[in-house]
């Protein structure tokens, strides 16, 4: 698709990226001849370090424009493994691990950040990794600081050891002895693997979803194709979502390539970097950006920032996805903006986007949109023995399912892909587990997602419902609601909310305004707790299962107090297999009675004996 580009537009701005935010006037920028030659030459550099066709490339890497290279030069040459570089030492060496990584990418030892530190302790613990590609960002911090940069970070390489003979070199110099005009290797065919994503968005339990170069060029075609000129030759888009989450790789990275757009790519950390979003309508001004993608928490954040004195004219989208967008929020962002808010929806097994507000049409707030041109997506009755039932009327909920070339083959773990499939009228569908409906006029309208369903005495209630009841106090900026484990009921709602900055509100005042605007009783929540910050992902949704591990440890705690029995540590983690699973380590003569009673809930209990 960029090979297509080329033909089209060589000369044209491709990419731009500065390393921080006061800096976005003096950017680096690549043409899209500069651009395809840089990602040829990773290719082909990948290859002649032995990396095949079914061999895997990981990356740990902030934003930066190797992380481009790293992504569609691992895909040309083998298959790309995005980890996100804020996991654990731990948590990257199991996934590389779980991904059979041949090689490596990751950022050199840099101050400020731990990702080297991190993924060094990881790598020498991968008796499959072969060798470690280092990217530095010296060559991105202009005058004597950068020059001075530079050779710290040389001094840093050549003290820099290897672990257990693992090869060490720097991925801009392999780039360099690479040729650039054409790969020295045949291309990948449609159906071969063309990468890697963890997956499981807020539910916790992480997987390794296999996609085929086919799905991700099929669903980058549909979008361009549905989103008209967004991304035509002339339009800039600025991205500042991370690069190993399929939204920044594709909605402001391949899609705008397809089309001949111009990628602001800001500042390694993106919308996290230091001064992004206080300089968010300036960066908009001056590129002259004409969409950009986003979460809710990003648009909440940008709505803080005036936007009098700045020419954002240009400005004619803002995506928005991974999560539901609060109504007022919507509407506040759009009034005080003058940007038209694009709901979507999409999942990593999907590629990336399977539906849209139209962009000439009528956008429905609170929807995730039409289908995407040439992907089905349908509402799917499923039974309580997971049996389909087939297709569900309009406007009756059900499980939302997609069928297309865009979807994936499937997870790594062939035990993962396990009830994700759903046979109908001799297709197969991908469930993905979310609950919608769709209206007479082919909008569909998420209700909540099946796993995160509170179940209260055999009661399902829709978390939605309760957060949308304090969403509009105007003191509370984001709110989560979730089970409470409880031996008697299963479950019983709590909901957690983050106030709005310099607001205040007692836990009182936000439950009695809570309660009078739920429809059901049983879906009161037992308590509201006020917290500085919800726990986010990466990406900014809000991560459930941390709020619920808060939750187990607060019951597992209370258990103890009631039997006597002390606790010296306790630790609540997600599993694939098992769910939450908590690990006590206590003592005492009601350390019995704590074990028969934490065996009325649905987490796993596992004690660990007290060394003194």
């Amino acid at each position: 698709m960029l090979k297509r580009t080329v033909a089209v537009a060589p000369d044209a701005p491709a990419l731009s990226f500065f390393l921080r935010a006061r800096d976005f006037r003096r950017p680096t920028t690549w043409t899209y001849i500069e651009l395809f030659e840089e990602i040829t030459r990773a290719a082909n550099a990948l290859r002649r370090l032995g990396v095949g066709r079914d061999d895997v490339v990981a990356f740990v890497l902030p934003n930066l424009p190797e992380t481009h290279l790293a992504i569609w030069g691992g895909e040309a040459a083998g298959i790309a493994f995005a980890i996100n570089p804020l996991l654990s030492a731990e948590h990257i060496r199991d996934l590389l691990n779980e991904g059979n990584a041949k090689w490596l990418i990751t950022l050199e030892s840099t101050p400020g950040t731990d990702i080297w530190e991190k993924v060094s302790k990881a790598a020498a613990e991968c008796k499959q990794l072969e060798g470690v590609l280092t990217v530095g960002v010296g060559r991105y911090i202009g005058g004597l600081s950068g020059g001075a940069f530079r050779i710290l970070s040389h001094a840093r390489r050549l003290r820099r050891k290897a672990h257990r003979g693992l090869r060490m070199l720097s991925f801009r110099n392999e780039i360099a002895k690479a040729r650039a005009d054409r790969l020295e290797f045949s291309p990948p065919r449609a159906e071969d693997v063309s990468s890697y994503f963890c997956t499981g968005g807020t539910t916790g339990a992480l997987k390794i979803a296999k996609r085929t170069h086919r799905s991700e060029v099929f669903d980058t075609w549909s979008t361009q194709n549905f989103l008209v000129d967004a991304f035509d030759v002339g339009k800039a888009i600025f991205c500042g979502l991370p690069l190993f989450h399929v939204n920044g790789q594709l909605v402001t990275g391949l899609a705008p390539w397809s089309g001949g757009a111009h990628v602001v790519l800001g500042t390694p950390q993106g919308y996290r970097g230091e001064g992004v979003i206080q300089n968010f309508w300036k960066i908009a001004e001056h590129y002259r950006i004409s969409a950009f993608s986003g979460v809710p928490t990003v648009y909440s954040a940008l709505l803080r920032v005036p936007v009098h004195g700045h020419d954002i004219s240009s400005v004619s989208y803002g995506f928005c996805g991974a999560a539901p967008m609060p109504v007022e929020l919507f509407r506040n962002f759009e009034t005080t903006t003058g940007i038209k808010i694009l709901e979507a929806y999409g999942l990593t097994e999907g590629a990336c986007v399977s539906s849209v507000n139209p962009p000439a049409g009528e956008r429905r707030i609170g929807s995730i949109g039409l289908r995407i041109p040439y992907q089905e997506m349908a509402v799917v009755r499923v039974d309580e023995n997971g049996d389909v039932a087939g297709f569900a009327p309009t406007e009756e909920v059900g499980v939302l399912a997609i069928h297309g070339p865009n979807v994936f083959d499937g997870y790594v773990h062939a035990w993962q892909s396990e009830g994700i499939w759903l046979d109908l009228q001799g297709k197969r569908w991908l469930n993905t587990g979310d609950l919608a409906r769709q209206d007479k006029d082919g909008y569909f309208w998420l209700v909540g997602r099946k796993k995160e369903l509170i179940i209260r005495g055999g009661h399902n209630i829709d978390p939605k419902t309760i957060e949308s009841a304090i969403e509009d106090h105007p003191a509370v900026q984001l709110a989560a609601a979730v089970g409470r484990p409880d031996r008697h009921a299963g479950e019983i709602p709590v909901l957690y909310v983050q106030l709005a900055p310099d607001a205040r509100a007692s836990e009182v005042e936000l439950l009695s305004h809570a309660i009078a605007r739920i429809p059901e009783r049983a879906a009161y929540p037992k308590s509201i707790k006020i917290l500085e910050r919800l726990p986010t992902t990466a990406v900014g949704k809000i991560f459930k299962p941390g709020l619920v591990s808060l939750e187990i440890e607060d019951v597992v705690r209370q258990e103890a107090t009631e039997v006597g029995a002390t606790i010296h540590s306790l630790s609540v983690a997600q599993e694939p297999k098992r769910g939450m699973v908590v690990r006590i380590e206590a003592e005492g003569d009601g350390t019995i009675s704590l074990r028969k009673k934490l065996g009325n809930y649905t987490f796993h209990s596992e004690f660990v004996a007290h060394t003194k």
